[in-house]
């Protein structure tokens, strides 16, 4: 069973067993209370930058936050689709489920490559270090991704057939004044 599981599969399906419930959580959070799911831990950060730097208020500040439990319930959609494609032996094997991986590791790059940025700029440490760790796990997926390509399928020889049984050339019938 275990044959054809690449490493790529390996850790995805290990990235996606952090990320889903994680930023799942964070993301409901957002969507049930805007502004208070906003300034929790994962996402204070944004929070600060958003009303510090870019001095957003009110509305404003609850679309911003509903933009990014967006962005990360996205990222735990393409994650899910990704386990979902890796269940599909024969599409495991040839690589048919790095797409729905490749899509979530670009978006949630772009998210916690943001994040980190703002938490530099408005002195969040703890945030900078969570979102610093969530960028390298994202990058380390891709990086091993990019690199190992799904085997190749086996050759098979083939063995000339009869001229009787050959194809046609330019696919053309075969008429019985032709001969």
């Amino acid at each position: 069973m275990f044959r054809n599981w690449r490493i790529g599969s390996v850790n995805g399906a290990m990235l996606a067993a952090y990320f889903i419930p994680a930023w799942t959580l964070v993301a409901f959070n957002i969507i049930v209370a805007p502004v208070h799911g906003l300034y929790e831990r994962p996402s204070v950060a944004v929070a600060l930058f958003l009303s510090d730097h870019l001095q957003m208020a009110g509305m404003e500040t609850v679309r911003a936050a509903w933009l990014l439990a967006l962005g990360r319930l996205t990222v735990v959609a393409f994650l899910a689709i990704y386990l979902v494609l890796l269940c599909m032996p024969r599409m495991r094997r040839n690589g048919g489920s790095d797409e729905a991986l490749g899509i979530a590791l670009a978006i949630g790059s772009l998210i916690s490559f943001a994040s980190m940025v703002m938490a530099s700029k408005v002195g969040e440490m703890a945030a900078l270090r969570l979102h610093a760790t969530e960028l390298l796990l994202l990058l380390g997926a891709a990086i091993v991704v990019v690199i190992e390509k799904p085997a190749a399928a086996p050759k098979t020889s083939e063995i000339a057939a009869p001229p009787s049984l050959q194809p046609l050339g330019l696919e053309q019938a075969e008429l019985l004044h032709n001969r």
